[in-house]
């Protein structure tokens, strides 16, 4: 056992200063393996190790993908390490041969926890959803069902389901997205309306959008060029706009 710090700056550095220096990588399977099974961030930075001792010294993890999958909690837009996990998820969810229903789980779970993430996040899983939806045509079903969520007494997808194949997500269909294109920021709402229509073959660069921050958000808004400036205005007389309504008696704009 090992206090969480030492995990954290050993994970971090595993994939490029320790693993292309050793011998023999493969002893650091136990390692790697057991890091992966403690959750939350530590497991997050064990993946980069792993998938390089499963690309490239044919490590076999039979319950990778459910691990993974059991790693989709709402923090995983909040956590620094976000970029890293999303670039590797990438990775691991590019093969054709991956089971639709496995696809499907991930999309709809992700989905689901998109529900509350910030906008930065959404504007780079968003378009990653999208990429599933190129590599995996038959997960299209939860975006074109017909008479989807408006005839469904209720979601057949269950959140609580620790293992993909028993979620029943391909069952499912995916309001999650119809509801983030009212969301408030409009990049969001443009971004999520792109599943109205047909996707393109050519898949989206999301490189880009994986650092994406909060602040460089604020910012390209603040160096937005109005073409339109309203030139009269009434001025507000109250904290809620009313003159004599109950705020304004005990609070003041001064």
């Amino acid at each position: 056992q090992l206090p969480t710090g030492l995990y954290k700056k050993v994970l971090v550095i595993m994939h490029d200063s320790i693993l292309p220096y050793m011998n023999e990588p493969t002893l650091m399977i136990d390692f790697l393996t057991v890091a992966y099974g403690i959750g939350g961030a530590i497991s997050l930075l064990a993946l980069n190790g792993l998938f390089i001792l499963i690309h490239q010294h044919n490590l076999e993890y039979p319950d990778f993908y459910k691990k993974l999958y059991s790693l989709l909690d709402p923090s995983i837009y909040h956590v620094k390490y976000r970029a890293r996990f999303f670039h590797l998820a990438d990775l691991f969810l590019s093969s054709s041969h991956l089971p639709a229903y496995l696809v499907a789980a991930f999309i709809k779970r992700l989905s689901r926890l998109a529900l509350t993430a910030p906008p930065e996040a959404l504007l780079m899983v968003i378009p990653f959803i999208c990429n599933l939806f190129r590599r995996h045509p038959a997960c299209k079903v939860l975006v074109h069902r017909p008479n989807g969520p408006e005839d469904m007494s209720e979601d057949p997808y269950i959140m609580e389901e620790e293992s993909p194949s028993e979620s029943r997500a391909l069952e499912s269909s995916l309001w999650e997205i119809r509801s983030l294109q009212n969301h408030y920021h409009p990049d969001v709402a443009k971004a999520a309306a792109v599943l109205n229509q047909s996707l393109s073959e050519i898949e989206d660069d999301i490189s880009g959008l994986l650092e994406l921050s909060a602040y460089e958000l604020f910012d390209k808004e603040v160096k937005k060029k109005a073409d339109d400036v309203p030139l009269e205005f009434e001025q507000i007389r109250g904290l809620f706009g009313k003159k004599n309504d109950i705020f304004a008696e005990h609070f003041s704009l001064d």
